[in-house]
Protein backbone atom coordinates (compact mmCIF):
# COMPACT_ATOMS: atom_id res chain seq x y z
CA UNK A 1 0.00 0.00 0.00
CA UNK A 2 2.32 2.76 1.22
CA UNK A 3 5.77 1.14 1.45
CA UNK A 4 7.46 0.24 -1.81
CA UNK A 5 9.72 -2.66 -0.83
CA UNK A 6 10.91 -6.01 -2.11
CA UNK A 7 8.27 -7.55 0.17
CA UNK A 8 5.56 -5.66 -1.67
CA UNK A 9 6.93 -6.87 -5.02
CA UNK A 10 6.76 -10.48 -3.85
CA UNK A 11 3.22 -9.95 -2.54
CA UNK A 12 2.06 -8.55 -5.87
CA UNK A 13 3.61 -11.40 -7.85
CA UNK A 14 2.22 -14.15 -5.67
CA UNK A 15 -1.18 -12.79 -4.73
CA UNK A 16 -2.22 -10.93 -7.80
CA UNK A 17 -0.40 -12.78 -10.59
CA UNK A 18 -0.84 -11.02 -13.94
CA UNK A 19 -2.38 -7.58 -13.47
CA UNK A 20 -5.06 -6.54 -15.98
CA UNK A 21 -4.85 -3.58 -18.28
CA UNK A 22 -7.42 -0.99 -17.22
CA UNK A 23 -8.74 2.35 -18.31
CA UNK A 24 -9.13 5.48 -16.21
CA UNK A 25 -12.60 6.27 -14.96
CA UNK A 26 -14.35 9.43 -13.87
CA UNK A 27 -14.96 10.08 -10.20
CA UNK A 28 -18.01 8.09 -9.00
CA UNK A 29 -19.69 11.16 -7.52
CA UNK A 30 -19.89 14.90 -8.14
CA UNK A 31 -19.71 15.48 -4.39
CA UNK A 32 -15.99 14.80 -4.10
CA UNK A 33 -13.71 17.76 -3.57
CA UNK A 34 -9.97 18.44 -3.53
CA UNK A 35 -8.10 20.00 -0.66
CA UNK A 36 -4.31 20.41 -0.46
CA UNK A 37 -3.84 17.85 -3.20
CA UNK A 38 -6.03 15.15 -1.57
CA UNK A 39 -9.53 13.99 -2.55
CA UNK A 40 -12.28 13.99 0.09
CA UNK A 41 -15.86 12.69 0.02
CA UNK A 42 -19.12 13.85 1.66
CA UNK A 43 -18.12 12.34 4.99
CA UNK A 44 -14.82 14.23 4.79
CA UNK A 45 -12.97 10.95 4.47
CA UNK A 46 -9.74 11.34 2.55
CA UNK A 47 -9.77 8.83 -0.30
CA UNK A 48 -6.11 9.35 -1.20
CA UNK A 49 -4.47 8.77 2.19
CA UNK A 50 -5.06 6.07 4.84
CA UNK A 51 -3.29 8.00 7.62
CA UNK A 52 -4.67 10.55 10.07
CA UNK A 53 -8.03 11.56 11.51
CA UNK A 54 -9.59 11.83 8.04
CA UNK A 55 -7.72 8.97 6.36
CA UNK A 56 -9.73 6.16 4.84
CA UNK A 57 -8.17 3.78 7.42
CA UNK A 58 -7.68 6.53 10.04
CA UNK A 59 -4.30 5.08 11.00
CA UNK A 60 -2.95 6.99 14.00
CA UNK A 61 0.78 6.76 14.69
CA UNK A 62 2.77 7.75 17.77
CA UNK A 63 5.90 7.53 15.60
CA UNK A 64 6.61 6.81 11.95
CA UNK A 65 7.03 3.04 12.25
CA UNK A 66 4.46 0.27 11.87
CA UNK A 67 2.15 -0.61 13.56
CA UNK A 68 -0.11 2.40 14.18
CA UNK A 69 -1.58 3.00 17.60
CA UNK A 70 -5.05 2.51 16.16
CA UNK A 71 -7.03 2.38 12.93
CA UNK A 72 -10.66 2.58 11.88
CA UNK A 73 -11.86 1.41 8.41
CA UNK A 74 -13.92 4.50 7.61
CA UNK A 75 -14.96 3.42 4.12
CA UNK A 76 -16.67 0.26 5.40
CA UNK A 77 -18.92 2.36 7.63
CA UNK A 78 -19.99 4.48 4.65
CA UNK A 79 -21.91 1.36 3.55
CA UNK A 80 -23.24 0.21 6.97
CA UNK A 81 -25.71 1.38 9.59
CA UNK A 82 -27.98 4.12 8.29
CA UNK A 83 -25.99 4.12 5.06
CA UNK A 84 -26.66 0.51 3.98
CA UNK A 85 -27.23 0.37 0.28
CA UNK A 86 -26.05 -1.75 -2.65
CA UNK A 87 -23.30 -3.87 -1.08
CA UNK A 88 -25.13 -4.75 2.14
CA UNK A 89 -28.35 -5.57 0.30
CA UNK A 90 -26.36 -7.71 -2.11
CA UNK A 91 -25.16 -9.70 0.89
CA UNK A 92 -28.77 -10.12 2.01
CA UNK A 93 -29.58 -11.61 -1.40
CA UNK A 94 -26.87 -14.22 -0.93
CA UNK A 95 -28.34 -15.08 2.48
CA UNK A 96 -31.72 -15.70 0.86
CA UNK A 97 -30.25 -17.77 -1.96
CA UNK A 98 -27.76 -19.92 -0.01
CA UNK A 99 -29.06 -21.19 3.34
CA UNK A 100 -25.90 -23.23 4.01
CA UNK A 101 -23.48 -20.85 5.75
CA UNK A 102 -20.31 -22.44 4.37
CA UNK A 103 -21.58 -22.43 0.80
CA UNK A 104 -22.86 -18.86 1.20
CA UNK A 105 -19.48 -17.63 2.43
CA UNK A 106 -17.76 -19.26 -0.54
CA UNK A 107 -20.26 -17.84 -3.04
CA UNK A 108 -19.85 -14.29 -1.73
CA UNK A 109 -16.09 -14.66 -1.93
CA UNK A 110 -16.27 -16.00 -5.50
CA UNK A 111 -18.61 -13.19 -6.53
CA UNK A 112 -16.13 -10.53 -5.44
CA UNK A 113 -13.06 -12.42 -6.64
CA UNK A 114 -14.49 -12.96 -10.11
CA UNK A 115 -16.08 -9.54 -10.65
CA UNK A 116 -13.46 -7.16 -9.30
CA UNK A 117 -10.32 -6.93 -11.40
CA UNK A 118 -7.19 -6.11 -9.45
CA UNK A 119 -5.97 -2.76 -10.77
CA UNK A 120 -3.32 -0.50 -9.22
CA UNK A 121 -4.58 2.96 -8.34
CA UNK A 122 -2.01 4.57 -10.60
CA UNK A 123 -3.53 2.76 -13.59
CA UNK A 124 -7.17 3.43 -12.74
CA UNK A 125 -7.01 6.92 -11.21
CA UNK A 126 -3.56 8.15 -12.20
CA UNK A 127 -2.86 8.48 -8.46
CA UNK A 128 -0.56 6.61 -6.15
CA UNK A 129 -3.46 5.98 -3.76
CA UNK A 130 -7.23 6.17 -4.07
CA UNK A 131 -9.83 4.04 -2.22
CA UNK A 132 -13.50 3.39 -3.04
CA UNK A 133 -16.23 2.36 -0.62
CA UNK A 134 -18.23 -0.87 -0.90
CA UNK A 135 -21.29 0.65 -2.56
CA UNK A 136 -19.20 2.30 -5.27
CA UNK A 137 -17.56 -1.01 -6.12
CA UNK A 138 -20.82 -2.99 -5.93
CA UNK A 139 -22.58 -0.36 -8.04
CA UNK A 140 -19.94 -0.64 -10.75
CA UNK A 141 -20.43 -4.42 -10.82
CA UNK A 142 -24.19 -4.09 -11.13
CA UNK A 143 -23.88 -1.47 -13.85
CA UNK A 144 -21.24 -3.06 -16.07
CA UNK A 145 -20.58 -6.54 -14.68
CA UNK A 146 -17.08 -5.67 -13.49
CA UNK A 147 -15.36 -3.29 -11.08
CA UNK A 148 -11.72 -2.31 -10.72
CA UNK A 149 -9.71 -1.84 -7.57
CA UNK A 150 -6.89 -3.00 -5.35
CA UNK A 151 -6.81 -4.63 -1.92
CA UNK A 152 -8.87 -1.95 -0.13
CA UNK A 153 -11.76 -2.37 -2.57
CA UNK A 154 -11.76 -6.16 -2.35
CA UNK A 155 -11.63 -6.16 1.45
CA UNK A 156 -14.23 -3.43 2.01
CA UNK A 157 -16.75 -4.96 -0.40
CA UNK A 158 -16.31 -8.44 1.07
CA UNK A 159 -16.60 -7.23 4.66
CA UNK A 160 -19.82 -5.30 4.00
CA UNK A 161 -21.40 -8.09 1.94
CA UNK A 162 -20.60 -10.58 4.70
CA UNK A 163 -22.29 -8.27 7.20
CA UNK A 164 -25.40 -8.17 5.02
CA UNK A 165 -25.34 -11.95 4.68
CA UNK A 166 -25.35 -12.44 8.46
CA UNK A 167 -21.68 -13.02 9.28
CA UNK A 168 -19.26 -11.37 11.65
CA UNK A 169 -16.52 -9.79 9.56
CA UNK A 170 -13.46 -7.69 10.22
CA UNK A 171 -11.06 -5.51 8.23
CA UNK A 172 -7.37 -6.39 8.67
CA UNK A 173 -4.64 -3.76 8.24
CA UNK A 174 -1.33 -5.39 7.26
CA UNK A 175 0.83 -2.31 6.59
CA UNK A 176 1.22 -2.99 2.85
CA UNK A 177 -2.08 -4.80 2.38
CA UNK A 178 -5.69 -4.69 3.54
CA UNK A 179 -7.56 -7.96 4.07
CA UNK A 180 -10.72 -9.33 5.60
CA UNK A 181 -11.55 -12.20 7.95
CA UNK A 182 -14.93 -13.86 8.48
CA UNK A 183 -16.07 -15.75 11.54
CA UNK A 184 -16.93 -19.23 10.32
CA UNK A 185 -16.10 -21.89 12.92
CA UNK A 186 -15.99 -25.50 11.75
CA UNK A 187 -15.01 -24.48 8.22
CA UNK A 188 -12.67 -27.26 7.12
CA UNK A 189 -11.05 -25.93 3.93
CA UNK A 190 -8.87 -23.10 5.21
CA UNK A 191 -5.09 -23.47 5.29
CA UNK A 192 -4.93 -21.24 8.37
CA UNK A 193 -7.55 -20.49 11.02
CA UNK A 194 -7.15 -17.25 12.99
CA UNK A 195 -7.98 -16.48 16.58
CA UNK A 196 -9.55 -13.18 17.57
CA UNK A 197 -10.51 -12.14 21.13
CA UNK A 198 -9.26 -15.61 22.16
CA UNK A 199 -11.89 -17.08 19.85
CA UNK A 200 -10.69 -19.36 16.99
CA UNK A 201 -12.70 -19.74 13.82
CA UNK A 202 -11.82 -16.62 11.79
CA UNK A 203 -11.21 -17.39 8.11
CA UNK A 204 -9.14 -15.28 5.71
CA UNK A 205 -10.78 -14.18 2.44
CA UNK A 206 -8.06 -13.21 -0.07
CA UNK A 207 -9.98 -12.35 -3.24
CA UNK A 208 -7.20 -10.32 -4.86
CA UNK A 209 -5.91 -13.35 -6.79
CA UNK A 210 -8.27 -14.64 -9.45
CA UNK A 211 -7.58 -18.31 -8.61
CA UNK A 212 -7.49 -18.03 -4.81
CA UNK A 213 -10.00 -20.23 -2.94
CA UNK A 214 -11.90 -18.97 0.08
CA UNK A 215 -9.86 -19.62 3.22
CA UNK A 216 -6.44 -19.43 1.59
CA UNK A 217 -3.96 -17.30 3.53
CA UNK A 218 -0.58 -16.31 1.99
CA UNK A 219 1.66 -17.71 4.71
CA UNK A 220 5.15 -16.27 4.83
CA UNK A 221 4.15 -13.12 2.94
CA UNK A 222 1.97 -11.23 5.41
CA UNK A 223 4.10 -11.28 8.54
CA UNK A 224 4.38 -9.14 11.64
CA UNK A 225 1.48 -7.32 13.26
CA UNK A 226 -1.91 -7.81 11.63
CA UNK A 227 -4.32 -5.27 13.12
CA UNK A 228 -8.03 -5.97 12.99
CA UNK A 229 -11.26 -4.03 13.39
CA UNK A 230 -14.40 -6.11 13.66
CA UNK A 231 -17.20 -4.16 12.01
CA UNK A 232 -19.94 -5.40 14.29
CA UNK A 233 -18.12 -4.98 17.61
CA UNK A 234 -16.07 -1.84 17.04
CA UNK A 235 -13.10 -3.34 18.86
CA UNK A 236 -9.50 -2.82 17.76
CA UNK A 237 -6.83 -5.35 18.75
CA UNK A 238 -4.06 -7.50 17.29
CA UNK A 239 -5.03 -10.54 15.24
CA UNK A 240 -3.37 -13.72 16.55
CA UNK A 241 -2.62 -16.48 14.05
CA UNK A 242 -3.90 -19.88 15.12
CA UNK A 243 -2.95 -22.51 12.48
CA UNK A 244 -5.34 -25.31 13.40
CA UNK A 245 -5.77 -26.71 9.89
CA UNK A 246 -3.59 -26.79 6.77
CA UNK A 247 -4.32 -27.95 3.27
CA UNK A 248 -1.80 -30.47 1.99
Amino acid sequence: MRKLTVFLFVLVVVLFQALPVSACFAWPSNDFYEEDGDIFDDWRVCRTNPIGDNGYLQEIYTDTSWPPESFWPALAFESLGEYIDIAYKLGEQFADKYPDRHQRAEKIFEYVRDRVQYTPDIDQWNMGEYAQNADEVAGAIQESGVAYGDCEEFATLLAVMYQGAGYRSAIVDCSIHVGVVVYLPDYQRANVVFELYGEPGWIWAEATGNTNPFGWFPQGQLEGDLLVYELSSGEHMPLGKHPKRRLQ
